[in-house]
C-alpha cells in the first residue's frame, strides 16, 4: 500500500525508524534558560554580597550523547571569619528540585559550586542543603579591587536526561542563598 506506514518496512525497520526520530529530535532540540537569583536574610545582607551573576543559557543543544555544562565566575564577598560562608541552592521544581520545564515536560539538572573562580567543575549541591566551609578571597563587596571574581557556579545537564527529554524550550529558576559563617 503506497503511502502507508508499512511502506518499505524491513526486518529491524522499526528500530531504524526510532533512531531516525531520535536524530531528528536531537537536531531540533531547543535551548535552556535558567534565571538565577540571590536571596539573603536581613541580618546576613550586610555581611555577604554576590555580584557578577548572570542568567545561564545553553542555547541549541545538538549533542545529546555528552553532558552539557555552563560555568560562570562570580564575586562572593563575606565578612565571616576569614571570608567564610555557606551556600545553598533551591530550584523551581517540586520540593525545590533542580528541574527545568517546558510545558508539562521536566528536565533535571545539577548544580556545582567552587570557592575559586574560573572552575568548570565543583562540589555538587543538593536542593536546600548548605555547603559549609567555603572561603572567599574577595576583599571588596563588588570585587572592584583585589580578585575580580571569587567563586564558580556550574550548571550541568546530563546526557542521560538530555537523550530522554522531549524537544522544546526549557526554563526554570535557581535561587542561591549565601550566608556568612
Amino acid at each position: 500500500m503506497p503511502g502507508s506506514l508499512n511502506e518499505g518496512r524491513r526486518p529491524g525497520g522499526e528500530r531504524a525508524a526510532g533512531a531516525r526520530k531520535r536524530a531528528l529530535r536531537a537536531s531540533r532540540w531547543s535551548g535552556v534558560l535558567l534565571a538565577l537569583a540571590m536571596q539573603s536574610n536581613m541580618a546576613s545582607a550586610q555581611r555577604v554580597r554576590v555580584t557578577n551573576i548572570a542568567d545561564v543559557s545553553f542555547g541549541l543543544i545538538s549533542n545529546l550523547q555528552a553532558d552539557s555544562r555552563q560555568s560562570q565566575s562570580l564575586c562572593v564577598f563575606s565578612q565571616g571569619t576569614g571570608g567564610a560562608y555557606s551556600v545553598s541552592a533551591s530550584g523551581s521544581g517540586a520540593g525545590a528540585a533542580f528541574t527545568l520545564s517546558s510545558g508539562s515536560d521536566a528536565l533535571p539538572y545539577e548544580v556545582e559550586w567552587s570557592p575559586q573562580s574560573g572552575q568548570a567543575t565543583g562540589t555538587s549541591l543538593m536542593p536546600g542543603v548548605p555547603l559549609t566551609g567555603q572561603t572567599s578571597a574577595a576583599t571588596q563587596q563588588s570585587c572592584n579591587s583585589g580578585p575580580a571574581t571569587s567563586a564558580s557556579l556550574t550548571i550541568v545537564l546530563r546526557a542521560a536526561q538530555l537523550s530522554q527529554a522531549r524537544q522544546g524550550s526549557y526554563s526554570g529558576s535557581l535561587t542561591l542563598l549565601v550566608a556568612p559563617e
